[in-house]
């Protein structure tokens, strides 16, 4: 027997920043982009054994240098010829915006309203595992070249 699940499009009410339990995504000036990398990101190691969430991470800094959204006409894309990911204070990764050939859906489990999840009725059990459309993802950040020193200053 086939398994079904139910899918929701995005709720137009409420703060995005508050109520999104899902991590932080790279904001563009278009919205939520994929990051496309040709390497590794070596993290710090976290203790196994520290129960709870791991902490919060700063990678880099985005930077879009020809986006000036106040003299650019809306409609222009000459902005996602470059984009700069500085890693730490002392790389740069130089890379560009471009269109994903399929639209990527980024979906999450919906939450219940005014519903006891303890309860175990049918149901409860029916609407647990519905999803809802949380964002349409139509482009992705490309680096696909070797890192460049900079200045701290």
């Amino acid at each position: 027997m086939a398994s079904t699940v139910k899918l929701y499009p995005q709720k137009l009410n409420g703060d995005p920043a508050t109520d999104n339990p899902l991590p932080q995504l790279v904001h563009t000036p278009t919205g939520l982009a994929v990051l496309e990398l040709q390497g590794t990101i070596n993290l710090p190691q976290t203790d196994p054994e520290e129960q709870g969430s791991s902490p919060e991470i700063s990678i880099g800094r985005i930077s879009f240098p020809n986006y000036q959204p106040e003299t650019q006409d809306p409609s222009s894309t000459s902005w996602m010829k470059r984009v700069h990911l500085y890693v730490g204070q002392h790389q740069r990764l130089t890379g560009e915006v471009k269109k994903l050939p399929k639209a990527l859906a980024i979906v999450r489990k919906r939450a219940q309203d005014g519903e006891d999840t303890s309860m175990a009725d049918e149901s409860a059990e029916s609407t647990k595992d519905d999803l809802e459309v949380v964002e349409i993802v139509k482009y992705k950040l490309v680096f696909s070249n070797r890192p460049e020193p900079v200045g701290s200053g």
